[in-house]
């Protein structure tokens, strides 16, 4: 029994492997389950005996992402003080430009991120949704100390609010659509809507 289940869960770690591959090279849309089959080996149905369905296999190729983003995000904040409001708000900006290298960088798995949607009626499970909130604790640590005087609630609200600002102009400048910031500066004006954002929150808390 013990060796089925080990047996079981290496074939479902390739499977996710193999899943990954395809996303790197060729998208969400480049996902086949007839392809991953015989890539990894077994029959077609027997991926089922793996994953529930195909979008379990998407959120654990999700999963492995977000681990490396959580990695680059760490780095990215290690030996960081927060002790005044100009060290929050470079903390804050060092992890915005993180997040827009990690993008650039694994630009396929990222998007697969935000494109996925479950099937109709399929509801995303716990786990999947806990890891996609831990990526806030990077956040929220710098806001608070820009925004002591703010409720949890309220601060949670802003990190998300932060976090869809900097996401939008990444995600524009990345897909290099018309309106988009250009790759060339992508970077620099990341940089420049934290720190104006940083800049209103500290002139909000001297006015209040």
């Amino acid at each position: 029994m013990v060796k089925t289940t080990e047996r079981r869960e290496r074939q479902r770690e390739a499977l996710v492997l193999a899943a990954e591959r395809a996303i790197a090279e060729r998208g969400l849309a480049g996902l086949k389950a007839r392809e991953l089959a015989s890539e990894v080996g077994c029959a077609l149905g027997a991926i089922y005996n793996l994953v529930q369905d195909m979008d379990e296999l998407v959120l654990r190729v999700g999963s492995r992402t977000l681990a490396r983003l959580d990695a680059a995000l760490a780095e990215a904040t290690q030996g960081r003080r927060l002790d005044s409001k100009e060290e929050a708000s470079a903390q804050l900006v060092a992890i915005a430009q993180a997040y827009c290298r990690f993008a650039r960088g694994n630009l396929q798995l990222w998007r697969t991120l935000f494109e996925h949607r479950m099937a109709e009626g399929a509801i995303v499970p716990e786990w999947a949704i806990s890891e996609q909130m831990t990526m806030f604790r990077y956040i929220l640590a710098p806001l608070q100390r820009l925004q002591p005087q703010a409720g949890e609630a309220d601060l949670v609200l802003l990190s998300r609010t932060l976090f869809s600002a900097v996401h939008g102009v990444v995600m524009l400048g990345l897909e290099e659509k018309l309106v988009a910031v250009p790759q060339r500066d992508l970077d620099q004006q990341v940089e420049r809507l934290v720190n104006l954002v940083c800049g209103g929150l500290a002139s909000q808390m001297q006015r209040a």
